[in-house]
Protein backbone atom coordinates (compact mmCIF):
# COMPACT_ATOMS: atom_id res chain seq x y z
CA UNK A 1 0.00 0.00 0.00
CA UNK A 2 1.25 3.46 -0.86
CA UNK A 3 0.58 6.31 1.25
CA UNK A 4 0.41 10.08 -0.47
CA UNK A 5 -0.26 13.40 1.39
CA UNK A 6 -0.30 15.61 -1.30
CA UNK A 7 -3.08 16.67 -3.80
CA UNK A 8 -0.53 16.74 -6.44
CA UNK A 9 1.28 13.15 -6.18
CA UNK A 10 -2.39 11.69 -5.98
CA UNK A 11 -3.35 13.46 -9.39
CA UNK A 12 -0.26 12.34 -11.08
CA UNK A 13 -1.13 8.72 -9.78
CA UNK A 14 -4.74 8.68 -11.59
CA UNK A 15 -2.95 10.15 -14.15
CA UNK A 16 -0.99 6.78 -14.21
CA UNK A 17 -3.42 4.61 -13.66
CA UNK A 18 -5.98 6.37 -16.03
CA UNK A 19 -7.14 2.50 -17.66
CA UNK A 20 -7.63 0.99 -14.32
CA UNK A 21 -11.13 1.39 -12.68
CA UNK A 22 -10.88 3.02 -9.38
CA UNK A 23 -12.82 2.67 -6.01
CA UNK A 24 -12.92 5.08 -3.68
CA UNK A 25 -13.32 5.20 0.13
CA UNK A 26 -13.55 8.40 1.92
CA UNK A 27 -13.57 8.57 5.45
CA UNK A 28 -12.62 10.18 8.74
CA UNK A 29 -10.50 7.73 9.99
CA UNK A 30 -10.33 5.67 13.13
CA UNK A 31 -11.29 3.02 10.89
CA UNK A 32 -13.49 0.39 11.61
CA UNK A 33 -15.46 -2.87 10.30
CA UNK A 34 -18.33 -0.56 8.91
CA UNK A 35 -15.34 1.44 7.14
CA UNK A 36 -12.97 -2.15 5.94
CA UNK A 37 -16.27 -3.68 4.69
CA UNK A 38 -16.33 -0.90 2.27
CA UNK A 39 -13.12 -1.23 1.44
CA UNK A 40 -13.60 -5.00 0.49
CA UNK A 41 -16.09 -4.33 -1.17
CA UNK A 42 -13.96 -1.83 -2.79
CA UNK A 43 -11.40 -4.58 -4.05
CA UNK A 44 -13.66 -7.21 -5.26
CA UNK A 45 -15.11 -4.51 -7.40
CA UNK A 46 -12.04 -2.06 -8.91
CA UNK A 47 -8.60 -2.89 -10.17
CA UNK A 48 -7.64 -0.46 -7.63
CA UNK A 49 -8.59 0.91 -4.01
CA UNK A 50 -7.94 4.07 -3.15
CA UNK A 51 -8.64 5.42 0.88
CA UNK A 52 -9.11 8.81 2.24
CA UNK A 53 -8.59 9.59 5.55
CA UNK A 54 -9.19 13.30 6.40
CA UNK A 55 -10.88 14.86 9.19
CA UNK A 56 -12.99 17.30 7.97
CA UNK A 57 -12.82 20.90 9.94
CA UNK A 58 -15.95 21.92 7.41
CA UNK A 59 -18.02 19.92 8.51
CA UNK A 60 -17.94 20.53 12.26
CA UNK A 61 -19.94 23.24 14.16
CA UNK A 62 -18.12 25.46 16.63
CA UNK A 63 -19.45 23.66 19.75
CA UNK A 64 -18.57 19.70 17.85
CA UNK A 65 -15.30 17.54 18.73
CA UNK A 66 -12.92 18.49 16.24
CA UNK A 67 -10.53 18.58 18.26
CA UNK A 68 -11.27 15.55 19.99
CA UNK A 69 -12.61 13.31 17.35
CA UNK A 70 -10.39 10.22 17.84
CA UNK A 71 -7.48 10.02 15.69
CA UNK A 72 -4.83 7.25 15.18
CA UNK A 73 -2.84 7.19 11.82
CA UNK A 74 -0.03 4.29 12.47
CA UNK A 75 -3.43 2.01 13.25
CA UNK A 76 -5.72 3.22 10.19
CA UNK A 77 -2.53 2.62 7.84
CA UNK A 78 -2.41 -1.27 9.22
CA UNK A 79 -5.87 -2.00 8.77
CA UNK A 80 -6.17 -0.25 5.30
CA UNK A 81 -3.56 -2.23 4.38
CA UNK A 82 -4.56 -5.15 5.62
CA UNK A 83 -8.38 -4.33 3.85
CA UNK A 84 -6.69 -4.54 0.43
CA UNK A 85 -6.67 -0.82 0.33
CA UNK A 86 -4.06 -0.20 -2.68
CA UNK A 87 -3.45 4.12 -2.07
CA UNK A 88 -4.11 6.02 1.31
CA UNK A 89 -4.85 9.39 0.53
CA UNK A 90 -3.76 11.68 4.00
CA UNK A 91 -4.05 15.22 3.16
CA UNK A 92 -3.61 17.52 6.07
CA UNK A 93 -5.95 20.79 6.59
CA UNK A 94 -3.21 22.84 5.44
CA UNK A 95 -2.99 20.48 1.48
CA UNK A 96 -6.49 20.57 1.53
CA UNK A 97 -7.48 24.20 2.47
CA UNK A 98 -4.19 26.37 1.74
CA UNK A 99 -6.57 29.80 1.71
CA UNK A 100 -9.59 30.94 2.44
CA UNK A 101 -11.82 29.24 0.00
CA UNK A 102 -13.36 31.78 -2.81
CA UNK A 103 -16.57 29.65 -3.74
CA UNK A 104 -18.86 28.46 -1.00
CA UNK A 105 -20.56 25.04 -2.04
CA UNK A 106 -24.49 25.04 -0.46
CA UNK A 107 -26.61 22.37 -0.38
CA UNK A 108 -30.74 23.32 -0.52
CA UNK A 109 -32.64 19.73 -0.06
CA UNK A 110 -32.30 16.92 1.65
CA UNK A 111 -30.08 18.70 4.59
CA UNK A 112 -32.36 20.63 6.26
CA UNK A 113 -33.88 17.62 8.37
CA UNK A 114 -32.98 14.81 10.25
CA UNK A 115 -29.02 15.76 11.74
CA UNK A 116 -29.04 18.71 8.82
CA UNK A 117 -31.79 20.44 11.56
CA UNK A 118 -29.41 21.16 14.18
CA UNK A 119 -25.89 21.16 12.55
CA UNK A 120 -25.64 24.27 10.69
CA UNK A 121 -23.72 24.09 7.42
CA UNK A 122 -22.75 20.33 8.53
CA UNK A 123 -23.63 18.90 4.77
CA UNK A 124 -22.19 22.02 2.82
CA UNK A 125 -18.82 21.03 4.19
CA UNK A 126 -19.74 17.31 3.32
CA UNK A 127 -20.36 18.69 0.02
CA UNK A 128 -16.99 20.98 -0.56
CA UNK A 129 -14.77 18.01 1.13
CA UNK A 130 -16.44 15.35 -1.14
CA UNK A 131 -15.76 17.58 -4.45
CA UNK A 132 -12.77 18.04 -3.76
CA UNK A 133 -11.76 14.59 -2.97
CA UNK A 134 -13.58 13.47 -6.14
CA UNK A 135 -11.99 15.82 -8.06
CA UNK A 136 -8.59 14.62 -6.89
CA UNK A 137 -9.39 10.79 -6.81
CA UNK A 138 -11.39 10.99 -9.86
CA UNK A 139 -12.97 7.18 -9.08
CA UNK A 140 -15.57 5.17 -10.74
CA UNK A 141 -17.13 3.98 -8.30
CA UNK A 142 -17.33 5.86 -4.46
CA UNK A 143 -18.53 3.60 -1.10
CA UNK A 144 -20.52 5.12 1.76
CA UNK A 145 -22.17 3.06 4.32
CA UNK A 146 -26.41 3.63 4.93
CA UNK A 147 -25.36 3.74 8.74
CA UNK A 148 -25.21 7.70 7.84
CA UNK A 149 -27.96 7.57 5.16
CA UNK A 150 -28.77 11.66 5.16
CA UNK A 151 -24.77 11.84 4.11
CA UNK A 152 -25.84 9.19 1.15
CA UNK A 153 -29.01 10.96 -0.24
CA UNK A 154 -26.82 14.23 0.00
CA UNK A 155 -24.06 12.76 -1.49
CA UNK A 156 -26.45 11.50 -4.21
CA UNK A 157 -27.84 14.48 -4.79
CA UNK A 158 -23.89 16.32 -5.72
CA UNK A 159 -23.57 13.45 -7.84
CA UNK A 160 -26.35 13.86 -9.89
CA UNK A 161 -26.37 17.84 -9.98
CA UNK A 162 -22.89 18.22 -10.88
CA UNK A 163 -22.44 15.27 -13.31
CA UNK A 164 -19.90 13.72 -11.59
CA UNK A 165 -19.35 10.07 -13.65
CA UNK A 166 -19.17 8.03 -10.43
CA UNK A 167 -21.55 5.43 -9.04
CA UNK A 168 -22.65 5.75 -5.44
CA UNK A 169 -22.72 2.85 -3.59
CA UNK A 170 -24.27 2.59 -0.83
CA UNK A 171 -23.61 -0.39 1.60
CA UNK A 172 -25.06 -1.96 4.89
CA UNK A 173 -24.62 -0.55 7.68
CA UNK A 174 -22.21 -2.70 9.86
CA UNK A 175 -23.41 -3.52 13.45
CA UNK A 176 -22.29 -4.87 17.26
CA UNK A 177 -23.79 -8.31 18.02
CA UNK A 178 -26.48 -6.79 19.85
CA UNK A 179 -27.46 -4.36 17.33
CA UNK A 180 -25.29 -1.23 17.95
CA UNK A 181 -24.16 0.85 14.26
CA UNK A 182 -20.41 0.59 14.43
CA UNK A 183 -18.96 4.62 14.83
CA UNK A 184 -15.90 5.81 15.88
CA UNK A 185 -17.51 7.65 18.43
CA UNK A 186 -18.90 4.91 20.13
CA UNK A 187 -15.16 4.80 22.22
CA UNK A 188 -17.05 7.87 23.93
CA UNK A 189 -19.65 5.72 25.70
CA UNK A 190 -19.68 4.97 29.22
CA UNK A 191 -20.20 1.44 30.05
CA UNK A 192 -23.65 2.04 31.10
CA UNK A 193 -24.39 4.73 28.15
CA UNK A 194 -23.02 1.14 25.85
CA UNK A 195 -25.28 -1.45 27.56
CA UNK A 196 -28.08 0.71 26.62
CA UNK A 197 -27.02 1.94 23.29
CA UNK A 198 -28.50 -1.89 21.80
CA UNK A 199 -31.72 0.09 22.38
CA UNK A 200 -31.59 2.38 19.38
CA UNK A 201 -31.72 -0.06 16.44
CA UNK A 202 -34.41 -1.88 19.10
CA UNK A 203 -36.43 1.32 18.58
CA UNK A 204 -36.15 1.19 15.49
CA UNK A 205 -37.14 -2.13 14.65
CA UNK A 206 -40.21 -1.82 17.48
CA UNK A 207 -41.17 1.26 14.97
CA UNK A 208 -40.50 -1.16 11.86
CA UNK A 209 -43.00 -3.23 13.03
CA UNK A 210 -45.29 -0.52 14.01
CA UNK A 211 -45.81 0.02 10.10
CA UNK A 212 -45.88 -3.32 8.85
CA UNK A 213 -48.64 -4.66 11.59
CA UNK A 214 -50.85 -1.39 12.96
CA UNK A 215 -50.22 0.92 9.73
CA UNK A 216 -50.55 4.04 11.98
CA UNK A 217 -50.26 7.22 10.63
CA UNK A 218 -46.58 8.97 10.52
CA UNK A 219 -46.67 10.86 13.58
CA UNK A 220 -48.18 7.53 15.82
CA UNK A 221 -45.27 6.23 14.74
CA UNK A 222 -42.72 8.44 15.56
CA UNK A 223 -44.24 8.85 18.96
CA UNK A 224 -44.17 5.34 19.70
CA UNK A 225 -40.53 5.28 18.39
CA UNK A 226 -39.93 8.06 20.94
CA UNK A 227 -41.72 6.53 23.82
CA UNK A 228 -39.55 3.49 23.57
CA UNK A 229 -36.34 5.38 23.77
CA UNK A 230 -37.49 7.20 26.41
CA UNK A 231 -38.08 4.10 27.95
CA UNK A 232 -35.30 1.85 27.47
CA UNK A 233 -32.35 4.67 27.13
CA UNK A 234 -31.01 7.69 29.78
CA UNK A 235 -29.85 9.93 26.27
CA UNK A 236 -31.86 13.28 25.23
CA UNK A 237 -33.16 12.27 21.76
CA UNK A 238 -32.71 14.48 19.37
CA UNK A 239 -34.54 13.41 16.70
CA UNK A 240 -37.24 11.00 15.46
CA UNK A 241 -38.15 10.92 12.09
CA UNK A 242 -40.07 9.11 9.47
CA UNK A 243 -39.63 10.55 5.70
CA UNK A 244 -39.26 9.11 1.88
CA UNK A 245 -35.70 8.24 0.90
CA UNK A 246 -33.62 9.25 -0.38
CA UNK A 247 -35.86 12.84 -0.79
CA UNK A 248 -35.82 13.15 2.63
CA UNK A 249 -39.20 14.73 1.89
CA UNK A 250 -42.60 13.76 4.29
CA UNK A 251 -43.93 9.99 3.77
CA UNK A 252 -47.13 9.95 1.55
CA UNK A 253 -49.06 7.22 -0.07
CA UNK A 254 -47.11 7.61 -3.17
CA UNK A 255 -43.28 7.02 -1.21
CA UNK A 256 -42.20 3.60 -2.03
CA UNK A 257 -38.73 3.83 -0.12
CA UNK A 258 -39.20 5.12 3.50
CA UNK A 259 -36.44 5.91 6.14
CA UNK A 260 -36.86 5.75 10.09
CA UNK A 261 -34.05 7.53 11.49
CA UNK A 262 -33.16 8.32 14.92
CA UNK A 263 -30.54 10.31 16.64
CA UNK A 264 -29.39 10.42 20.31
CA UNK A 265 -27.26 12.33 22.39
CA UNK A 266 -25.37 10.58 25.24
CA UNK A 267 -22.81 12.57 27.57
CA UNK A 268 -19.52 12.52 24.95
CA UNK A 269 -20.98 11.23 22.29
CA UNK A 270 -24.36 11.59 19.62
CA UNK A 271 -25.25 8.23 18.37
CA UNK A 272 -27.39 8.34 14.92
CA UNK A 273 -29.10 5.11 13.17
CA UNK A 274 -31.45 4.26 11.09
CA UNK A 275 -33.62 1.68 8.81
CA UNK A 276 -34.67 2.04 5.15
CA UNK A 277 -37.48 -0.15 3.76
CA UNK A 278 -40.01 -0.16 1.14
CA UNK A 279 -44.14 -0.28 1.60
CA UNK A 280 -43.62 -4.07 2.24
CA UNK A 281 -41.60 -3.31 5.33
CA UNK A 282 -39.01 -4.88 3.87
CA UNK A 283 -35.50 -3.61 4.98
CA UNK A 284 -33.34 -2.61 1.86
CA UNK A 285 -29.55 -3.12 2.60
CA UNK A 286 -27.28 -1.55 -0.01
CA UNK A 287 -28.40 1.07 -2.70
CA UNK A 288 -26.98 2.10 -5.96
CA UNK A 289 -27.29 5.27 -7.35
Amino acid sequence: MKVIRTIKEMQQIRRDERLNTIGFVPTMGYLHEGHTSLMKKATAENDLVVASIFVNPLQFGPSEDFETYPRDEQRDQQIAKENGVDILFLPDVQEMYPDELKVNLSIKERANVLCGATRDGHFDGVITVLTKLFNIVQPEVAYFGLKDAQQVAVVAALINDVNFPIVLSAEPTIREADGLAKSSRNVYLSTDERAEAKHLYKALLHGLNIFINEQQDNDTLIQSVRKYLSKYTSGVIDYVDFLSYPELKPVTNKSERMILAIAVKYKQARLIDNVIFNRSGDIIETIKF
